[in-house]
């Protein structure tokens, strides 16, 4: 470190506890989603919440559960979700946490005119020799409030160093606290024969020089996994994971085709296992930028051949698609499915698809519908919505009648429901 930096951090460089004093009653603090989560100045808080009133903690995608995510903080510290995971996924369902409905793309947004962006918590890399830091796996939200909103980080000797819009100066923050834990790995999923079944029907539709966008699950990482014989691939996803290596590594992926940022994986946040965090330590090919860009449906309509790939759970004969519930119980959030999707459909020579197995696991129920589950939530619209992909085949939906919808579904469901399915969309008159 140059001597220049010596002044700053002599000023800057804080114990955890410091945090205490600049929180005042009724702060709205925004912490990143994943890894981005501090979880050192997290526990000062919760350790010291009888200090507050009415503190509201903002998060996409918790990391731990904890206590005042599960309400016994109240009204000192409550926390306020985005998108569930398994650290607050129970919390919402039993009333002691709130969820705000969002496209990822509008959070910055939301946070801006919906709180007071009193303070940013995040873990950080520790700072370069130009006395910058980096918001490592992640820019997410809050790489737009850099220069905006007060930061305080706490700077893990375990975060990689990263590139793009998530560099913040020492002079930029309130302070930092040094600590040394590892990252919360997350394992690639368990990929079945029904799921690469599925995949491969997505990759040969895929052309060479196509941009990618995979969002999370066994088909989406199916289909990164079969594409190994492509050429000049190029990835814009909000969620970089394990499988992108490799096809980086070979040369499949190198983004020259690529209309924006032409030879850089695009991505807001990147969660995986330790591989993953190896291979972004200081690699320039990978940009990080603001979910607000790269979410963006017309910034990804850039793309000429932009592919999307999500899950979800159940598809109706309109096309609608219920990606954030099971069974009509409340699992997640939209994330960024209909930003993509939106994205895709605007793009010249863009496919957006949406994946699924044909019915439940225990092969009772067709996940194909007449009507969406009574509870279910629409996630990727039926205007929005291009081709559904199931282990028997492809429906391209876009452009579609009902009646068209209705038929191109039933012929991708599970053989054993098509009658059953048929003569629901004649009972509706959907079909004749």
């Amino acid at each position: 470190m140059e001597k220049r930096f010596e002044q700053w951090i002599n000023v800057k460089k804080k114990q955890p506890e410091d945090i205490l004093a600049l929180i005042q009653n009724g702060d709205d603090l925004i912490l990143p989603l994943a890894n981005g989560e501090p979880q050192v100045l997290i526990d000062i808080l919760e350790e010291n919440a009888d200090k507050f009133q009415n503190v509201r903690i903002h998060q996409m995608h918790a990391v731990k559960e904890r206590a005042y995510i599960q309400g016994r903080r109240k009204p000192s510290l409550s926390h306020v979700s985005y998108f569930l995971s398994g650290a607050s996924r129970r919390a919402f369902l039993q009333g002691q946490c709130e969820l705000v409905p969002n496209h990822f793309r509008q959070v910055p947004r939301i946070l801006r005119e919906s709180t007071k962006t009193s303070l940013v918590l995040a873990a950080a890399s520790p700072i370069d020799e130009h006395g910058y830091f980096s918001l490592g796996t992640q820019a997410d939200y809050v790489s737009s409030f850099i220069g905006k909103v007060p930061f305080f980080l706490e700077v893990n000797r375990k975060m990689p160093r990263t590139f793009g819009a998530n560099q913040i100066h020492i002079s930029q923050i309130e302070g930092y606290v040094t600590v040394d834990y590892p990252l919360h790995e997350v394992l690639m999923p368990h990929v079945t024969d029904t799921d690469r079944c599925i995949g491969s029907l997505i990759a040969e539709q895929i052309e060479d020089g196509a941009t990618i966008q995979a969002g999370i699950g066994a088909i989406p990482n199916a289909v990164i996994s079969l594409v190994g014989g492509h050429k000049n691939l190029g990835i814009h996803t909000e969620l970089l994971s394990d499988g992108v290596i490799d096809l980086v590594e070979s040369g499949v992926v190198n983004g020259i085709e690529k209309k924006t940022y032409p030879g850089k994986i695009v991505t807001t946040f990147a969660l995986g296992t330790q591989k993953l965090y190896d291979f972004l330590h200081e690699n320039p090919a990978v940009e990080f930028l603001p979910v607000e860009v790269v979410n963006d449906p017309r910034e990804i309509a850039k793309e000429d051949q932009m592919i999307s790939i999500n899950a979800t759970t159940e598809v109706d004969f309109f096309g609608q698609c219920a990606s954030e519930t099971i069974g009509g119980n409340y699992y997640s959030s939209t994330g960024g499915q209909a930003d993509f999707a939106q994205g895709a459909s605007l793009a010249k020579k863009g496919k957006g698809f949406i994946c699924l197995h044909s019915t439940t696991k225990d092969g009772l129920i067709s996940r194909i519908r007449p009507h969406l589950t009574a509870g279910s939530i629409v996630t990727t619209s039926k205007n929005d919505v291009d081709r559904i992909v199931t282990e028997y085949g492809v429906a391209e939906l876009r452009g579609k009648s009902i009646s068209q919808r209705s038929k191109a579904l039933i012929q991708i469901a599970h053989p054993k429901f098509r009658d059953e399915l048929t003569h629901e969309a004649k009972r509706l008159g959907f079909i004749t």
